[in-house]
């Protein structure tokens, strides 16, 4: 590398002695800081602060093209999670990020564990992801790097999820898991030219050339069919490897082919005189699908010396050859050996079908579907034909039965295939499969990316209803012996092959008549019926996504689970709403004092709370949720602090200016974090704080120290904290409050917060339920408490004076 540099530098003198000075002093033995002057950023993005509220998802996108050599990953976020203790947190509140090549990650139906740790040793890169996603816990800080042979070019996808499993999109009364925010950095970096790649863009690529060498003919005989045959070379007729080097090729693929061969032509030995067997040295070749392959990564592998590679139906896009010398030095049997290098011709046969045709010996049919955009529907919606005359362009389905291929050579059955192309941003969207027939459907259906798929290579199947593809993207619906019925979720955007293997045809069409459909759609089944289906943008705002709100009683990705059956949720509602008459209790007896303020606060609390959880349970909603919500935590709040306030003894001008106070605190609370639990401990620090304030008041006002001389006011100082003053203290609280309602009233409360802090999902009607007549009922407990007698209520200014003359004799003593 540092010939190259001084190579590249002849023109200017003063920049080639500064490089050679630096190599002197051994600043030039780092392949590391050679391969940092091939590269530059692609792209930069940096996602400020975004906060994730409880089941809520954001997706990021990022594109590799295919001369990248690094994807560098900085995440910040305010997650503090206990790795000890991850496997005890529920999937419902536990903060993730998952990865997925190709297309957005859908955690709701993965199946699999959930990773601990993520690093780089621990992402496992292309080979898992191109079969299904990996999700970690949310770290709270993620620096991570993956070069082009951990992930190849193409698009990854990963999200940010708080929370996921079956009640995700169902709608939250109270939330308890928090939100947490995040910020990313991303960083692209690549090789300034595609025939240099790798991680440090030290690897020179040699691209093939290609050229049609003639047509042969079908293996079967009778077959009448054509196959076009293409020669790919290397540039140079003969390469030459020293024993442990490699050499790396790259072609690119951009039809479907039925085969790719590789064999090598006149291995010799070098130099010629040398006394080796060249058929005795290893040529190991590693074939890779869009990335750099080495002997530990690669999708095939076989030794070239003894026979070609064969390839079968490779998948549309850049494939990687790395050949292995292995052997030299083993030829001469341990006698000291002249030979230093191997040398051979690369050649490569790529094998294509005639149009409108496919498969093995290119007997099959095959279809290129188009794409017909639906009217008046969300972007990317589209249903695909056949490309013929005899098409009815405004049906979304097509007859099956004058499709299919009528022979297959030498079998006893017989492909058919179907090519679509998913556009570019359409990966948040499903492709939908639906085969109806009126007679017993005998066909089985593979789907593979980027190539045809067989009965070796594909990524998703159906043979029938007890055997199909147990894969988190594939979603089977209903399906029976006459109707077939599937999704590929969140489909990964390129070409798409659907075949259909079925028995040998070997006379006309069959009496029975089948009709398919295929359309790319947003939420599958339309939610099923019991929900809205949503669309939005990923952060990139490249990728459109769908998504479904379900109703109250169902959930999952698709609200096709059922949380709450039907009468469940009669009674659920019943409960959540009917238990709010218990604020008729602390309200009549406010109305019975005469305590007005305080009555029109807890009836408009036991009101405002019946309206919210009829509308949110899906009842009837009088006003919009939002308000509803707000006037059902506001007037929550400020019953808790009236409460307080009414246990003391102050005047009503005083209270309500107390109240008003309250109010305008409680509003703020109720329109910020309105569900937030620390929202409770505030509204009781409130009320405790109103409670205080009220009895320094009516301390200040209502018991003022008599005249007295200087040295009878040290005396009573000095005798103030007696045990006989507390005493007093004690005796005033007694006849002021009942002890048995007090008590009560503390039960009430400690219950209400238990059943607070047990709410969950599943049980938040049977707590919330519990939780409406324990507060209620600890108000009326609180209310009972007071001592109202008239006295007290309506004080006249001799009661006042004795009381005050009883307090003095209280701090003198006997």
């Amino acid at each position: 590398m540092a010939e190259n540099l001084i190579h590249c530098s002849v023109s200017s003198w003063i920049l080639s002695i500064f490089t050679l000075f630096s190599c002197l002093f051994g600043h030039c033995n780092s392949a590391e800081h050679l391969g940092r002057y091939d590269t530059f950023t692609i792209s930069s993005f940096n996602y400020p602060e975004t906060q994730i509220r409880p089941f809520d998802v954001r997706y990021i996108r990022v594109d590799l093209p295919p001369w990248f050599s690094s994807l560098s990953i900085a995440l910040k976020s305010s997650v503090n999670l206990d790795i000890n203790r991850i496997e005890k947190i529920p999937r419902n509140l536990l903060p993730m990020i998952c990865f997925r090549y190709g297309s957005l990650p859908l955690p709701d139906v993965l199946s699999s564990s959930i990773k601990v740790a993520l690093s780089n040793r621990s992402f496992e890169g292309i080979q898992v992801l191109q079969k299904s996603e990996q999700c970690y816990p949310l770290p709270r800080n993620l620096k991570i790097k993956l070069t082009n042979e951990q992930i190849s070019a193409g698009v990854l996808y990963f999200g940010l999820f708080n929370g996921v499993g079956s009640a995700r999109t169902q709608s939250k009364m109270i939330v308890r898991s928090p939100a947490y925010s995040f910020a990313v950095n991303i960083s692209v970096e690549g090789c300034t030219t595609s025939l240099i790649q790798g991680q440090y863009c030290n690897q020179t690529i040699e691209m093939l050339s290609c050229g049609r060498s003639g047509n042969g003919s079908g293996n079967g005989s009778g077959s009448g069919l054509n196959r076009n045959m293409v020669t790919c070379r290397n540039n140079f007729k003969t390469s030459c490897l020293g024993d442990g080097e490699m050499k790396i090729y790259a072609l690119e693929i951009l039809q479907v082919v039925e085969s790719l061969t590789l064999s090598i032509q006149n291995p010799m030995l070098r130099p010629l005189n040398s006394t080796g067997n060249s058929t005795r040295v290893d040529l190991m070749c590693f074939a890779r699908y869009g990335s750099m392959a080495s002997a530990t990564v690669h999708d095939y592998s076989g030794n070239l010396n003894q026979s070609p590679l064969v390839i079968h139906f490779p998948k549309v896009g850049v494939w990687y050859f790395s050949i292995l010398a292995l052997n030299l030095s083993k030829e001469i049997g341990g006698a000291p050996s002249n030979v230093s290098n191997v040398c051979y011709s690369l050649e490569l046969e790529e094998l294509e079908c005639p149009s409108a045709k496919a498969g093995p010996n290119c007997s099959s049919e095959r279809y290129m579907l188009q794409t017909v955009l639906r009217k008046y529907s969300a972007p990317f919606e589209s249903y695909y034909l056949p490309d013929g005359e005899n098409m009815m362009s405004d049906a979304a389905d097509f007859q099956l039965e004058p499709l299919l291929s009528n022979h297959s050579i030498g079998a006893l059955d017989a492909w058919t295939y179907f090519l679509l192309n998913v556009p570019r941003g359409a990966a948040g969207a499903n492709l939908h499969v639906r085969l109806m027939s009126n007679r017993r459907i005998n066909y089985e259906i593979y789907a593979r990316y980027g190539g045809l798929p067989s009965l070796v290579h594909w990524d998703y199947y159906y043979v029938n209803e007890t055997n199909s593809s147990n894969s988190m993207c594939f979603e089977l619906y209903n399906s029976s012996d006459e109707k077939v019925d599937f999704y590929f979720l969140y489909v990964r955007e390129g070409i798409w092959t659907i075949a259909l293997r079925h028995p040998n045809r070997t006379g006309g069409i069959s009496d029975g008549r089948t009709t398919m459909s295929i359309s790319l759609e947003r939420c599958p089944k339309r939610c099923s019926h019991h929900g809205d289906c949503k669309y939005a943008l990923d952060a990139s705002g490249l990728t459109s996504y769908s998504f479904c709100t379900c109703d109250r009683n169902h959930g999952g990705f698709d609200c096709s689970i059922e949380i709450v059956s039907y009468q469940g949720h009669i009674w659920r509602s019943i409960a959540l709403i009917a238990t709010n008459l218990a604020a008729l209790l602390p309200s009549l007896w406010a109305l019975h004092q005469r305590a007005f303020a305080e009555w029109v606060i807890y009836s408009s609390s036991g009101i405002a709370s019946a309206l919210y959880h009829a509308c949110d349970s899906g009842t009837w909603c009088v006003l919009s949720f939002g308000v509803l919500q707000f006037m059902d935590f506001w007037l929550s709040f400020m019953a808790v602090v009236t409460t307080f306030i009414y246990l003391t003894i102050i005047d009503e001008v005083l209270k309500r200016a107390i109240h008003a106070a309250a109010a305008i605190i409680t509003s703020l609370m109720g329109v910020t974090k309105a569900t937030s639990t620390s929202n409770s401990i505030l509204v009781l620090a409130i009320g405790a704080i109103g409670l205080l304030l009220g009895w320094l008041i009516e301390f200040s006002t209502k018991y003022q120290p008599l005249p007295c001389s200087t040295s009878l006011c040290l005396n009573r100082l000095e005798r103030w904290p007696n045990r006989e003053w507390l005493w007093n203290i004690v005796n005033t609280v007694k006849k002021r409050y009942r002890l048995g309602f007090m008590l009560a009233g503390f039960i009430g409360l400690a219950m209400a917060t238990l059943s607070w802090n047990l709410e969950s999902s599943e049980t938040y009607w049977i707590w919330h339920s519990i939780w409406h007549l324990t507060i209620y009922s600890c108000s009326f407990f609180f209310l009972r408490s007071k001592v109202t007698s008239t006295n007290s209520r309506h004080e006249t200014p001799t009661n006042r004076n004795y009381q005050l003359t009883r307090l003095d004799s209280f701090s003198r003593g006997p």
